[in-house]
């Protein structure tokens, strides 16, 4: 008999359609999403089945006819075959028996959830951990003060312990679906990423609500920074490439790589820095400059690392910064400095302050 795919009973049922090429989407969940904007119910097109993290509503192309057309799983087979014009039988001519088949365990991501949430969840998860003395030491070594790193939320990556505190989480009332990081265990336990050691960074959107983590990992040569995501595993989420503010909106305004570096030269200058994840990763930049022009700002002067100057992959990527900026109407400029200095922060702190604050 030939197969009925979920691309061939979307359309039947009126539901959301997904973009070409993709082989999984969201939708609102029939059974849980109140908000028509929430989008927890997945529907995988390469598994022909779906599911929704948020109520456990899950199953494959009958199960989803089913409900959507208010009839039994056997009539919405029998429904189909009909209306998609197949016929039940086999080569021989023999009428084929239909076999209930158990689902394929797949790795099915959750759409990320609201920034509300993310805030509130993350919030909370740091709140339950602790910053280890040599990861304040570096921190000092910055030119940070202890009470900018408290403020700053800055905490150690727990290397244990990661079921128990999501659990804990769970207790206290807070949503872990769609949070970058969490995700669920093969035994259906929430649980937390386990990372490298390194410092957590809590990146925040303009209005200081905390986006995503980053983690500054201790030890390695090659990408120190990364994300805090869960992407790849089951009821997981991967981190976008978010932009942080470091201090409210000023006519003019820094932008740098990196929300560590922004938040140490916020704290040396006191001057706002918009930090970018890299030169090369501008995907949510024009959203929050938009934010920022309509709070004022008008002139950006980008502050990248010295090594800008002889990277041309890095010298494409400022290329195309400097056009959006332009396009978007900001005026800009660019601060350079000592080369033998790599970054703002560290021209700032060892050559204008001689590593000394008051």
């Amino acid at each position: 008999m030939e197969r009925i795919h979920m691309v061939d009973i979307i359309p039947l049922l009126g539901l959301p359609e997904p973009q070409p090429g993709r082989r999984s989407y969201n939708i609102p969940c029939p059974c849980c999403d109140d908000n028509p904007r929430k989008k927890h119910l997945n529907i995988s097109l390469e598994k022909d089945v779906f599911r929704c993290p948020r109520c456990g509503f899950s199953g494959g192309i009958f199960d989803l006819y089913a409900h959507y057309a208010g009839i039994d799983r056997k009539s919405a087979r029998e429904t189909l075959l009909e209306r998609l014009n197949i016929r039940d039988y086999d080569s021989s001519g023999k009428r084929t028996e239909s076999r209930p088949t158990s689902l394929p365990t797949v790795s099915i991501e959750c759409p990320i959830t609201d920034i509300d949430t993310r805030h509130d969840t993350y919030t909370a998860l740091l709140g339950k951990l602790s910053l280890a003395s040599d990861h304040r030491e570096n921190l000092l070594a910055r030119g940070l003060k202890n009470e900018e790193i408290d403020k700053l939320g800055y905490k150690t990556t727990p290397i244990a312990g990661m079921t128990a505190l999501a659990k804990q989480l769970l207790s206290d009332g807070y949503y872990l679906p769609g949070v970058p990081g969490f995700y669920h265990t093969s035994t259906g336990q929430w649980s937390f990423i386990r990372e490298n050691r390194g410092i957590l960074i809590p990146v925040r959107n303009p209005e200081g609500k905390i986006q995503g983590l980053q983690i500054r990992r201790d030890n390695v040569t090659r990408r120190k920074f990364r994300w805090v995501s869960s992407i790849g595993k089951q009821d997981g989420c991967k981190a976008e490439g978010w932009t942080h503010l470091a201090g409210a909106p000023q006519q003019q305004i820094l932008l740098t790589e990196g929300p560590m570096k922004a938040d140490v030269i916020h704290m040396l200058t006191g001057k706002t820095v918009l930090a970018v994840p890299g030169v090369n990763s501008l995907s949510q930049l024009t959203k929050t400059l938009t934010y920022m022009r309509e709070k004022g700002t008008v002139h950006i002067m980008t502050a990248f690392d010295m090594d800008f100057f002889s990277n041309p992959h890095v010298q494409n990527g400022y290329q195309e910064l400097v056009s959006l900026l332009s396009q978007m109407g900001f005026s800009y400029g660019t601060y350079v400095w000592n080369p033998e200095y790599k970054g703002l922060d560290d021209y700032v702190w060892q050559h204008c302050l001689g590593r000394s604050r008051k």
